[in-house]
């Protein structure tokens, strides 16, 4: 018989039909009751063998992390929690799990354990639920996208440029580290290296779609990006995933509307489509918070602070506004913000934003007209010679989720800003022919994959929503 998925034989009718289900032993109890679990879904399907059914050596080798094969009849549970289960016929053991060295019992695990055993993780009901909603996350991503007529764009992550001018980056070499090549001024001679020139994994493939806004109008690229910053903290990772939108003739009000219809979309999507793990790692999300000070707890559910962003239109207003609202707040006042608001030009942190949507306006926020000198090089300049049309979205308990910005199309302005960087010219020197011929207003924004599925699932930790975290320190797996 073929295999039956087990989301599929809980979601059937018994009616005494014969079922197949394969999966893993979550627990085996009184050598009658078998929990298994194949990956579909976050509930397990409960099989029954009956006493003296199975021999004593088979019944010694079903245990917790083994895999094995089912065969039997659908029937109704008298169990609760459960209205269907599998009266067993056949069974076989496809894999031995021995009890003494299997990392993963029957019992709670830290969050710190289970990355040390990153191999296995994913068979908890907590990391299948983040991962199951990872996997719709991202076919969401280009649903929305390919329903709206915007092509993906697979960027290089082997490049040339610094997106950002920041510096942290991972070096691509073929040089024998022991003995590079010099030139005559006895610097490390990249021409000899297998690109000819210095090359880097990338930071963002933001640069690069945009090349193609330009000849498309409306493209996005998601996909792997690096940074090489020593940052120890449960919201950085050394390799994580971008989603970058890039659109010809969108101004900066277009690029706020679009940012919050895709996210508006995500979070609908999440809960039209992955209602059963939402609600596992709801209760779990509450659990945790029971452990936090009471200053420190969300006031929303999981699943309430996604209905959140779903139903409220988002709050748009200036970094000068911003600035204002925070400055004369009663946390600035009574100093309680640990990063005080005292000047306009500061850059803003995720006590002030979180201020703002869960406190000031009880909505997501949207930022606007940023200082240019807290920003890329990119982003338009506004004609006050201060301000550059960025934007940022801001959610419940997370702070910012996306960045983006009309970008300067202006030739002589963009060639300005570089210089006034301090960046390479000749390395952008693609980047800035796009100006120089056929230029047009464009926009974009970026949006860190993880963060969005930290914010959806509830967990507080990066490094627990991406299969295999690379962190300083870390890059086993």
């Amino acid at each position: 018989m073929k295999r039956t998925k087990i989301k599929d034989v809980l979601a059937s009718k018994p009616e005494g039909q014969e079922v197949v289900v394969k999966g893993w032993v979550r627990t085996f109890r009184n050598n009658q009751f078998i929990s298994i679990n194949d990956g579909s879904t976050i509930q397990n399907l409960q099989a029954v063998v009956e006493i003296d059914q199975l021999e004593e050596s088979t019944l010694r080798r079903i245990t917790t992390g083994s895999c094995i094969s089912v065969q039997g009849t659908l029937i109704p549970s008298p169990a609760k929690g459960q209205t269907v289960e599998v009266k067993v016929s056949q069974l076989e053991i496809l894999g031995d799990s021995d009890p003494e060295k299997y990392p993963l019992q029957p019992k709670k695990h830290s969050m710190e354990f289970l990355r040390e055993i990153a191999h296995f993780r994913s068979r908890t009901s907590t990391f299948g639920a983040v991962m199951r909603i990872r996997h719709a996350m991202a076919f969401a991503v280009h649903k929305f996208f390919n329903d709206r007529g915007f092509y993906y764009i697979h960027t290089p992550i082997v490049t040339g440029s610094d997106a950002e001018g920041a510096g942290a980056m991972f070096r691509v070499t073929t040089l024998d580290p022991q003995n590079p090549p010099k030139n005559e001024a006895g610097e490390v001679d990249f021409k000899e290296d297998f690109f000819g020139r210095e090359t880097n994994l990338t930071v963002s493939g933001q640069l690069e779609v945009e090349t193609y806004a330009l000849a498309l109008s409306e493209t996005y690229t998601f996909g792997p990006t690096f940074r090489a910053e020593n940052s120890n903290t449960t919201r950085h990772l050394a390799e994580f995933w971008m989603i970058e939108p890039e659109m010809a003739f969108y101004d900066i009000n277009d690029n706020m509307q679009l940012a919050q219809d895709f996210l508006q979309y995500l979070m609908k999507y999440a809960l039209d489509n992955c209602r059963e793990d939402l609600e596992f790692l709801d209760k779990r999300a509450a659990d945790e918070e029971m452990t936090k000070p009471q200053a420190q707890r969300n006031e929303l559910s999981l699943i309430d602070r996604i209905k959140f962003v779903v139903e409220n239109d988002f709050q748009r207003l200036t970094y000068t506004e911003a600035i204002d609202i925070l400055r004369n707040s009663n946390p600035n006042k009574k100093k309680k913000f640990q990063y005080l608001v005292d000047q306009w030009g500061v850059d803003l942190q995720s006590e002030h934003e979180r201020f703002l949507v869960e406190k000031h306006f009880k909505k997501p926020v949207i930022l606007y007209n940023y200082p240019k000198d807290i920003k890329a090089f990119y982003m338009r300049q506004n004609e006050d010679d201060k301000t550059v049309a960025a934007m940022d979205v801001l959610f419940p308990g997370i702070g910012e989720i996306i960045g983006g910005s009309q970008r300067e199309e202006r030739l002589d302005r963009l060639v300005s800003r570089i210089n006034e960087m301090g960046l390479p010219e000749k390395d952008l020197w693609w980047y800035i022919d796009l100006r120089r011929f056929g230029s047009a207003p464009h926009s974009g924004f970026g949006l860190g994959f993880e963060r969005l599925i930290l914010f959806v699932t509830g967990m507080t930790n990066i490094r627990d929503v991406i299969p295999f975290p690379r962190f300083p320190g870390n890059a086993e797996f």
